[in-house]
């Protein structure tokens, strides 16, 4: 049996019918890219708007999903702003955020790094406070009512100017926002990482830990600007590595961590279907890929469905679907004590080498 924390233990001769019962559960993961405003499912939409008395532009539920049909991240980024519109209260994003967990301790994440994304609010006249202090309110106590350590990571939209940015992030500060990570997303093309160099300098002279969206519609070069340039931990996404031979070696000898998304990247069109993703192009190149569900109320999926429609397509085994969770694990932001609880968690399946 493979140790994922590092060597390998003795396997067991047997395993008891309790230890196959436990084998059948998600196996513990860390999820590293999520949006919490994307995980607004439509019933909770419908609910928020009529409790704020807001009137949306559909007729019902099956008109809303039926707009959930993508062409591109622009297309999808017109909807997700829209949908914002309901969140007006502390409350509002209070809710969200507790359904999201409720969800995903059901797919197995027992840490969840979850990015907000403060300019889409502050544009709408959301207070920093409002949107920050809904959402906190439940990570405070997500460990002891899912099971998941959190943290909150600010994220900045790519298409809008720099100095948007600096002065949220100065505002976050001012006001001890509970942020330990700063990202950007939003409309790649066209918003290289270098437009955003003083921002991530600023970041880091707070302290915070540094990732970015970069290589998913945009190029290879994205990535090599958030690493050289932002001098980023961890590259979200990160598909489109996969088009410069010597960036997979970098990557490869750096362990960077790529947060893929599956079902994202088929639904906005990275890629085709499902069966043309990369996934196991990279992990047979030997990247440090974890799997995670982005914007799952918008693309079809938790990370269990993901992890369900990689092993049906692919056919990854179980010692696949475990690398990837050991990869989530330790590519997280995590105190180390954490990493070592998940990493014993998941060394305590019975996962065959192949």
């Amino acid at each position: 049996m493979e140790n994922f924390a590092g060597g390998t233990a003795e396997p067991e001769t047997e395993p008891d019918a309790a230890r196959v019962e436990v084998l059948a559960l998600p196996l513990p993961v860390a999820e590293l890219h999520l949006h919490i405003e994307g995980t607004l499912q439509p019933e909770l939409i419908f609910a928020l708007a009529e409790r704020n008395g807001i009137k949306l532009p559909y007729a019902g539920l099956d008109e809303l999903r039926e707009r959930y049909e993508f062409t591109d991240l622009q297309s999808f980024l017109d909807l997700y702003y829209a949908n914002m519109a309901v969140l007006q209260t502390e409350q509002d994003f209070a809710d969200m955020t507790r359904a999201y967990l409720e969800r995903a301790a059901v797919a197995g994440v027992r840490h969840a790094e979850i990015m907000m994304d403060p300019q889409a609010h502050l544009s709408r006249g959301i207070s920093l406070e409002t949107c920050v202090n809904g959402v906190a309110s439940v990570l405070a106590t997500s460990h002891e009512d899912f099971g998941i350590s959190t943290l909150l990571i600010a994220a900045f939209l790519r298409d809008l100017p720099e100095e948007s940015a600096l002065e949220v992030l100065d505002g976050l500060l001012a006001m001890d926002a509970p942020i330990a990570a700063v990202g950007l997303d939003s409309a790649e093309v066209g918003n290289p990482p270098s437009k955003f160099e003083r921002l991530y300098d600023r970041a880091r002279e707070a302290g915070l830990r540094l990732t970015a969206h970069a290589g998913e519609e945009g190029p290879a070069s994205y990535i090599v600007e958030a690493l050289d340039i932002l001098g980023v931990e961890r590259i979200d996404h990160g598909i489109r590595c996969m088009e410069d031979p010597d960036l997979v070696e970098r990557l490869v000898d750096a362990r960077i961590p790529l947060t893929v998304c599956p079902l994202s990247n088929v639904r906005l069109r990275a890629v085709d279907t499902l069966a043309d993703h990369p996934l196991p192009a990279m992990l047979a190149a030997g990247l440090n890929v974890s799997v995670n569900s982005d914007d799952p109320a918008y693309f079809g999926g938790y990370v269990d469905d993901n992890f369900a429609q990689l092993g049906a397509v692919f056919e990854l085994s179980d010692f696949d679907k475990a690398r990837l969770a050991a990869n989530s694990i330790h590519s997280s932001f995590a105190s180390e004590e954490r990493k070592a609880e998940l990493l014993d968690e998941l060394n305590g399946r019975e996962v065959p080498h192949p």
